[in-house]
C-alpha cells in the first residue's frame, strides 16, 4: 500500500522539508506512524485519503516538534526579512513563483491548497482535514487571495 501511495507521502514531504535529509526522515516519520495506524484503519475513506490524512498529520506534528527545540524559536535577522518575489514571465517560472508563494503559507494552509491543487473534492479535503465542508470553501478562498496578494508583481 505504502509503494502503491509513495507520490502522496513524498509531495507532503516536499511540502513541509526543504532539506534532503529532513524529507528523508519525514519520510520515515510517516511510513511508521501508517504502519501504526494502519489496525486502525476503518475503510470509511478510501486508503489515499487516510495516508493524506496520517501523512498531514505527521508532517504537521513533526513541525511543532522543531518549533519547540531549544534554540529554534530564536529568529534571525534573515527569517525576517520576506523575500522578493520577481516577477517571471514564463510557465516554469510561473511555477516556480508559485511554489515559492505555497512555502510561505502556514503549515494548515499548504496541506489545504496542496489536496486543492492535487484536485481533490471538497469532501475529501473536508475529510482529510477534519473541518466542515464550508470552511474548505472559506479557507480556500483566503488562501487564494493570500497567495495572488504574494504573487502581484511589485511596480519599480
Amino acid at each position: 500500500m505504502i509503494n502503491e501511495h509513495r507520490g502522496t507521502i513524498f509531495k507532503v514531504c516536499n511540502l513541509y522539508c526543504g532539506q534532503e535529509e529532513n524529507r528523508k526522515d519525514l519520510f520515515q516519520e510517516i511510513v511508521l506512524q501508517l504502519w501504526k495506524a494502519y489496525p486502525s484503519f476503518r475503510n470509511e475513506s478510501t486508503k489515499n485519503t487516510w495516508i493524506y490524512r496520517v501523512a498531514l498529520n505527521t508532517a504537521i506534528s513533526n513541525l511543532r516538534k522543531e518549533g519547540r527545540k531549544p534554540g529554534s524559536d530564536e529568529l534571525r535577522e534573515e527569517q525576517l526579512q520576506l523575500p522578493d518575489i520577481p516577477y517571471f514571465s514564463g510557465e516554469a517560472d510561473r511555477s516556480s513563483l508559485l511554489h515559492l508563494a505555497i512555502s510561505q503559507l502556514t503549515a494548515i494552509e499548504k496541506a489545504l491548497i496542496m489536496l486543492y491543487l492535487d484536485e481533490r473534492s471538497y469532501d475529501e479535503i473536508r475529510q482529510v482535514l477534519g473541518i466542515s465542508h464550508s470552511n474548505v470553501g472559506v479557507r480556500l478562498n483566503r488562501i487564494k487571495h493570500k497567495l495572488s496578494k504574494l504573487i502581484q508583481p511589485t511596480a519599480i
